[in-house]
């Protein structure tokens, strides 16, 4: 108790940026990943080994709680106080705002029911992903996915074959659309609050284009081939059933005012209206906004859009197994981060995209924009050290941070834990009766799918 109440005093007098960047963190050794590296491996396995076990969100919450034990008691007995702040780090300014804004999307996009559905035709679902992929930029990949995944699981209700619209609605939706602004995904969140101006990402609209554009091209030609299979292989006219739609409404659109809300607060703290806030005020206004939308929304309204927090609860969950446990491999990449010698902007867009396919992108993103800050003598200590290397660095500093950006909003949608988004369209997604494929399957979508697409991208954009 102790060495956690001098932790707490070490966290709120040491500079929020240094710790977050780990430069001061405790040298662990690498052997530590483990706990890690296991956690991911059950979240890989367990669905299949023990698929009725694994459905539990309990047992989830026992697998994630004991890496996280394991890995806590190594931090307190070897490292004591900086062991400890390093833990409440962790939970306090990366788990704790994380968790607290996707509960607030999923919340509140839970409470906007789109009333009847459009055609399940290709053409339909392509309008779909064209609509969520200029949102996600603006309400967050969360919000979008959140608003849209369950009107295209009712649009393609008659039809068997739809696993490969959730896939590509993770791409697209819950991942690549969010390139830009800084409201659209984590990792663009904590540039803005490290110095990036707030317009400075819409300059990578050429990147967002290209890959949801092709993307969302593909996603048709895939469709219209699982269209016609569908055709010959059951019974009846699918394209018939496919074409048959409803009128569309919207009810519970006040939560709209509120989803304008969490994008204020965001913008507030990141701009700093009425100086710098303290921990906690952000997430005390988004848990405000969440009941406040929660409770004066019809029952009616979240019943019609089979609203569970089994979804949240699951991301919850496991994130929080997560956010402790991949402190050792953050730690051991910052510390040892210059040995892999990158310099140049393809590098750096593949080495953050991959540890964001299997770390959280969003401390992935600060891990090599610190590297990268570094490696031009910009110190991290400054709160806002990456307008500084911008400045300092010129167009290097602007191609490998563009690089990053990219890296870490692109390849999020690599697995299921890349992007928190992912997990919660995949529950959503088999509380319908949609047969998500496992970990590893997903990836094999990924691999034949989204990795050309980013060769492509880096041949012309990252040479």
């Amino acid at each position: 108790m102790i060495k956690i109440l001098s932790a707490a005093a070490l966290l709120l007098s040491a500079p929020a940026t240094a710790l977050a960047s780990g430069g001061h963190g405790p040298d662990i050794s690498p052997i530590w990943i483990a706990p890690f590296a296991l956690l991911l491996l059950c979240i890989a396995v367990l669905p299949l080994a023990a698929h009725h076990w694994w459905e539990s969100n309990r047992n989830r919450a026992l697998v994630s709680g004991f890496f996280s034990l394991i890995f806590s008691a190594y931090m307190l007995l070897s490292f004591g106080t900086a062991g400890g702040a390093a833990l409440l780090h962790a939970l306090l300014y990366e788990y704790l705002p994380f968790i607290v804004l996707l509960a607030a999307l999923f919340v509140i996009s839970g409470g906007i029911y789109i009333k009847g559905s459009l055609a399940g035709t290709p053409l339909s679902n392509s309008v779909i992903l064209i609509i969520g992929g200029t949102l996600a930029s603006f309400i967050g990949t969360t919000g979008a996915s959140m608003v849209l995944i369950r009107p295209l699981l009712r649009a393609n209700r008659s039809r068997h074959n739809k696993v490969h619209l959730v896939i590509f609605f993770i791409f697209v939706v819950s991942n690549c659309g969010g390139l830009l602004t800084p409201l659209g995904d984590p990792p663009l969140f904590l540039g803005f609050l490290k110095g990036v101006p707030f317009s400075w990402t819409f300059q990578l609209w050429k990147e967002w284009l290209l890959v949801n554009g092709l993307l969302i091209i593909i996603g048709n030609l895939v469709d219209q081939y699982m269209l016609d299979r569908e055709e010959k292989e059951r019974k009846g006219p699918q394209l018939e059933r496919a074409l048959r739609h409803e009128p569309l409404g919207i009810e519970g659109w006040h939560n709209f005012f509120f989803l304008g809300g969490i994008v204020l607060v965001i913008l507030g703290k990141g701009q700093g209206w009425g100086g710098e806030w303290p921990l906690g005020v952000q997430e005390i206004l988004m848990t405000a906004l969440t009941l406040a939308a929660y409770f004066t929304t019809k029952k009616e309204t979240r019943a019609a859009n089979s609203f569970t927090f089994a979804p949240i609860i699951e991301v919850a969950v496991l994130f929080f197994g997560i956010f402790i446990t991949m402190i050792a491999p953050l730690t051991v990449l910052n510390v040892h981060g210059k040995a892999l010698g990158l310099s140049e902007p393809w590098q750096f867009f593949w080495a953050t995209g991959f540890l964001s396919s299997f770390l959280d992108n969003a401390p992935t993103y600060l891990t090599f924009a610190a590297t990268a800050a570094g490696s031009m003598g910009v110190s991290v200590e400054s709160q806002k050290y990456l307008a500084e290397f911008l400045a300092k660095g010129g167009a290097q500093a602007a191609n490998i941070l563009i690089a990053i950006s990219c890296g870490a909003v692109f390849m999020g949608a690599n697995t299921y834990i890349g992007n928190g988004p992912n997990f919660m369209v995949k529950a959503i997604a088999e509380e319908n009766k949609v047969k998500m494929p496992s970990f590893f399957g997903y990836m094999a979508w990924s691999g034949c799918i989204l990795l050309p697409v980013l060769l492509l991208v880096t041949l012309i954009f990252f040479r």
